[in-house]
Parts: C-alpha cells; structure tokens; sequence
C-alpha cells in the first residue's frame, strides 16, 4: 500500500454500477459526455473513446424527455456505469432511473418540494442506484449566501449537510457527494471542512476549470492536493476540451501520487542547447502510441547520450539521440546502439518485449 492511499479517510462504500466507491476502494475516474445525449450514436462513440482511456463512470446531461429515454439505447451499447445528470426538474430524474440510469447526480435543494425530493428519492431506492448531492458555488441557496456573506466554504458545506439530512430523513442513504468552487484554495477548503463533519463518500473536482493547460494545473492542484491529505473516492478533471483529456490527466494525477497506475510513465528532459534531435516529435509519437496501453512500464526519452541514461537511471527503459546515433538504456545501463532515426521504433519494440515478459 502507497504512503498516499495509507493516510485515506474510510468512507461509506456505494455502488454505482459495477464500481464500487468509497470504503477504501481504489479511486475511480469519472468524465462526463458532451454531446447532445439525445443523440445515441454520437453519445455511445464518444463513451466507447473515454472507455478506452480508462474512464470507469460516464455522466451524461438530461436536459429533457428525449435525453432521458436515449438512455436506454446508450446503456445497451456500453460496459462503464452511466449517471444522469439532472438539475430542477424531478420528473427527468425518475425518467432517467427507469430508462436504466445506474446513478443519478442531482443537487434536492433545487428540485423543489419535499414531496418531489421524495418522489426521487424513493424512485432511486426502488432501482438502488445512488444520488449524488452536487454543491456548486455558484448555484447555492439564498439564506446560505446572506448568512455568510457570499459562497464561502463554510456556506458549501451548509449546504451539502442540509441535503444529506434531507435525503437519509427519507430513508435513503446510498449517497455521494460534491462540493465545487472553480477556484483551487476555496475548493480545497470546503472538501477538507466536508471529510471532517461526514463519512460519506466524496467526488472530487475544481468546477469549470476552464481551457487545458490552466484546467490541469487547478485540477492538479486542487483535486491533488486533496488526494495526498486522504481525502476523496472518485474524481472528474474538468477542461473545456474532448473529454478523453480529462481521463488522461486524471491517470496522471494518480500515477504522480503513486496511487494507482494506468499506462506508461514517460519521463522526458525539457531539451536544452546539447539537445541534437527533435525530441518534442519523438514524445509526441511515443505517447500516441501508448494512449490506450495498460503497460506499468516507465519510460525515458532523453536529448543527449551524454546526461540521458544518468538522470533518467530509474526508468525501466531508456532511449536518447545525437549525431546520427540513438542509445537503448536500461536502469541507467546502455546495452544497444542503433541508428538515430530508430528511437521510436526500438522503444516500442523493448515495450512490447517488457509487457511479454510481465506475462
């Protein structure tokens, strides 16, 4: 067991589909569609390409009757869970549970009265599928803002323990929960506040993160930081870009943690005036062709022969270049020397002989 995953908080465990949250199951990663979902083939093509990634549950947005149906079809054709996503209107909630739903992601304090929360409620407990209590800064209810003069932490978690009681008021307990800011240090506060008053499983994320470079470096710091400290049972990085990105920098947030591992590690120098080859080219085509690989394997690719197998002598395998001439390393040791513009090939191949031998 990492020094990560030993300091996690034990959560209740839920089930969403076949997946298993909380209660010290692994950390699941979670993205969300964003295709029309009425719209089957594209919805299910894109689930299919998050699947591949690694992506082990799916939300898809339920803004009407048609998306809630849809879900029936997309299920058929997929093998991750599928959550509906639903905001005000209760009656596509209960629609989405019957059209196969394995989860529903709603926040009870906007669907409206007690008797529609229980209506939900006793409809999901009926499938048992879970909800999940989504609390989003930007969405929160008009008392909390006045008490504490604005969407505070301390206003979020208000308003996620208000709906907790709301819902096991019910008799409904397969619950989890979220609680995002789209700003990095009061989303941390406000999950670090929430672990300490509850026990439920937590979903973490830092809400519209925004474009992919500034979205993984808050996604990064917040969803990470959390992660190190114990906290959290499943996640989405956020990005304003193809979803497959999210599942990409999800594992990379993990690998990063040592908390669990999905594909390769590449580690890559950023180039410097020794660097003789087009290193940026070889990482790029090295990584497109591990993008769906399972392989534990962790790789370095250097731009010189000179300091390569040194600072990089704890990768598994190896390759730098210059002056016509590429190198295979191997624990810091050269074993093979080979024409420059072999490296990606030679990697690839020590790859695959390295997955055979783990076999």
């Amino acid at each position: 067991m990492t020094l990560f995953a030993a300091k996690r908080k034990k959560t209740r465990q839920i089930t969403v589909g076949n997946v298993k949250i909380g209660g010290m199951a692994p950390v699941a990663v979670q993205s969300m569609t964003n295709t029309f979902t009425q719209d089957v083939p594209a919805t299910v093509s894109q689930i299919k390409r998050l699947e591949e990634a690694g992506c082990e549950i799916v939300r898809v947005a339920v803004p009407d009757e048609e998306a809630a149906t849809a879900i029936t079809s997309i299920k058929k054709s997929i093998s991750i869970p599928l959550i509906a996503d639903i905001h005000f209107d209760y009656r596509l909630a209960i629609a989405s549970a019957k059209a196969g739903a394995d989860g529903l992601r709603l926040n009870p304090g906007n669907i409206g009265t007690m008797e529609k929360v229980r209506a939900v409620a006793e409809c999901a407990k009926s499938f048992d599928i879970p909800i999940r209590i989504g609390v989003n800064s930007g969405s929160l209810e008009k008392d909390l803002l006045k008490k504490y003069n604005g969407a505070t932490p301390e206003a979020m978690v208000e308003s996620a323990i208000r709906n907790i009681e709301l819902l096991t008021s019910l008799d409904f307990h397969q619950i989890k929960i979220s609680i995002k800011a789209s700003d990095v240090r009061r989303t941390i506060a406000a999950y670090r506040l929430l672990s300490s008053k509850t026990d439920f499983p937590l979903h973490l994320g830092v809400t519209e993160a925004g474009t992919l470079f500034s979205g993984i470096v808050k996604s990064s710091l917040g969803i990470g930081m959390l992660l190190a400290e114990g906290i959290g049972d499943t996640f989405r990085v956020s990005l304003t870009r193809d979803p497959v990105e999210e599942i990409r920098t999800a594992y990379e947030i993990l690998k990063a943690l040592d908390i669990r591992r999905r594909g390769p590690e590449i580690i890559s120098c950023p180039t410097c005036g020794r660097c003789k080859i087009n290193l940026f080219e070889i990482v790029e085509q090295v990584e497109q062709a591990l993008l769906s690989s399972l392989s534990p394997v962790r790789l370095a690719i250097m731009g010189c022969v000179v300091n390569g197998p040194g600072e990089a002598k704890e990768a598994d395998i190896g390759i730098a270049g210059g002056d016509g001439v590429g190198i295979l390393f191997k624990k810091g040791e050269v074993v093979k020397k080979f024409p420059q513009d072999k490296l990606v090939q030679v990697l690839l191949e020590e790859v695959e002989k390295y997955d055979a031998e783990l076999r």
